[in-house]
């Protein structure tokens, strides 16, 4: 799976899920301060991200993370490369 997939299946998510106008997420936008996510919000994306992907997501390594281009950084280092 490609950054370019991982970043529009999280812009679809942040969408669908959280009503986030979809003008608004781009890989700079801060999660918390520009798009509106909170500690619950940010444990459901976890939580999609483990389920679509099959992954594991480790909640210690992913506590620095701020931004979009964070996310789907993080997720493309984990995924195989086959997913």
């Amino acid at each position: 799976m490609t950054q370019e997939e991982i970043y529009e299946m999280i812009k679809y998510y942040f969408v669908e899920q959280f009503e986030v106008p979809q003008e608004k997420i781009s890989f700079s936008a801060k999660l918390f301060e520009e798009l509106g996510l909170d500690s619950i919000d940010a444990l459901d994306m976890i939580g999609m991200l483990e389920e679509k992907l099959n992954i594991e997501i480790d909640e210690e390594k992913i506590k620095n993370i701020r931004t979009v281009k964070d996310v789907v950084d993080y997720v493309s280092s984990i995924i195989p490369a086959s997913a």
